[in-house]
């Protein structure tokens, strides 16, 4: 089966030092021919796979200096004939040579075809497309490790593994139902139950990962809370380590959430500055206080503040309703004074910028902790967490049915469970589920 030529500008569209313009399909060499001189005696036709050319790019209205390669299938990303133009950075340029693609029979790329072909065409699973998109999104180390452990197929091998195991099952039950005769149902139930099992106890040890996996994937999200002028926004700006936050001494200055992020050991950390939680009659301020408690929800960490030289009943007024939460509370403005309180963790000064560093690990510790192998394997995607807890639900199913039901009636939750596998890696994916993860990539990948 032969695919349409499509072509996409694969590199940002910027000013930049290199560009590069891709093609797919069943004839992108032919594209080539029509706009690429080579310096060389080798003509196009005649490119050798995987090796650059260097040569004249003819673009819409002008000519560039560049190189093209071919890659050819299926020993290509997408499993199709490639093509890739690499030119000088520029919009014009970029947009120019794109041009005469698409007016040579080429179409317009839709947002991840290029992965999606790849996807269609064996050359990587479903998770591998998400882990993919995860590496290419991520604004943090920890998020890039997390995509690269899908990206690499890890989960794809943990999951066919199973699927391997449960079908060994089914095959078991067939063969039961084939040749009752030969009186085989007992040793099949034994073997069914101990197989089950053991991959019900590799789907849970999965499952147990997700909470830290989406932390790494996502960051931390810290929600920084007290009453107003404890320092918090000041707070703020010195983790930061730049203006953020418009700091006044006038209380109730911050009315909305202001937000910036840092990375800590790796991993984000995402701060939202609170409005000071107090009763007022200013109908801004006071939406701003209801922002402020909508954080409490939404925050992984709390960061309550607390003035070193202000402690009064409003400061635990507001404690009541965080400290049954993950909750760090630190003391500001210690360079005003040494009063010490009970519920205290940590003494800081945000103008003097003192134990900052040992805040921010704090931080981590309260979220990620300190025995957490970061170079470890992580289930990050919601979707993930969901297929498996499905297929985990319907061999539970399976095994509590043992012994009640005939073995043929214990296939059909097996098999739910076989398919419940099978969206993770996209054996069984629904076309929706596929067009909606490969939405999310941009229009050059």
């Amino acid at each position: 089966m032969t695919n349409e030529n499509i072509a996409a500008i694969s590199t940002a569209l910027s000013a930049s030092g290199v560009a590069v313009l891709r093609i797919s399909g069943d004839s992108p060499l032919n594209i080539a021919e029509k706009m690429f001189t080579p310096v060389g005696k080798t003509g196009v036709a005649d490119f050798e796979p995987n090796k650059m050319y260097v040569g004249e790019i003819h673009a819409d209205g002008f000519n560039d200096f560049g190189m093209c390669v071919y890659f050819k299938g299926p020993k290509s990303f997408t499993g199709e004939d490639v093509v890739e133009f690499h030119c000088h950075g520029g919009i014009a340029i970029t947009k120019g040579i794109l041009k005469k693609i698409l007016s040579l029979g080429a179409r317009l790329a839709t947002n991840g075809e290029f992965t999606k072909r790849a996807f269609m065409n064996g050359k990587l699973s479903l998770s591998s497309a998400e882990g993919l998109i995860d590496m290419i999104n991520s604004e943090s180390e920890s998020g890039v490790k997390a995509g690269y452990y899908l990206y690499r197929e890890k989960l794809t091998a943990e999951i066919n593994a199973m699927q391997d195991d449960i079908t060994d099952v089914l095959a078991q039950i067939d063969a039961d139902m084939d040749f009752p005769e030969e009186d085989l149902e007992q040793t099949s139930t034994v073997a069914v139950e101990t197989t089950l099992k053991n991959v019900v106890e590799k789907i849970q040890a999965l499952l147990k990962t997700y909470r830290t996996g989406r932390t790494l994937k996502n960051g931390v999200q810290v929600g920084i809370v007290g009453k107003p002028n404890t320092g918090k926004s000041s707070l703020l700006n010195a983790l930061l380590d730049y203006d953020k936050a418009i700091v006044s001494d006038v209380a109730g200055t911050t009315r909305d959430i202001v937000e910036g992020s840092i990375d800590i050991n790796g991993v984000r950390f995402n701060f939202s500055d609170t409005a000071g939680i107090r009763e007022s009659d200013d109908k801004v301020e006071e939406l701003g206080v209801t922002l402020s408690k909508r954080v409490l929800d939404q925050s992984d960490v709390i960061l309550f503040v607390l003035d070193g030289s202000d402690i009064t009943t409003a400061d635990q007024e507001i404690y009541a309703l965080v400290k049954d939460k993950n909750l760090l509370v630190a003391v500001n403005k210690t360079d005003k004074c040494d009063k010490k309180d009970e519920r205290a963790d940590i003494y800081v000064s945000a103008l003097k910028k003192d134990n900052l560093d040992e805040l921010k690990q704090m931080l981590f510790e309260k979220t990620i902790g300190s025995g957490v192998d970061l170079n470890g394997d992580f289930l990050c995607e919601e979707r993930h967490f969901a297929a498996l807890n499905k297929a985990k639900d319907k061999l539970i199913a399976a095994l509590s049915s043992i012994g009640f039901v005939s073995l043929d009636i214990l296939a059909i939750d097996i098999k739910d469970g076989w398919d419940a596998l099978g969206e993770i890696s996209g054996r069984t994916a629904t076309e929706d589920i596929i067009n909606n993860i490969f939405s999310k990539f941009c229009v050059g990948k």
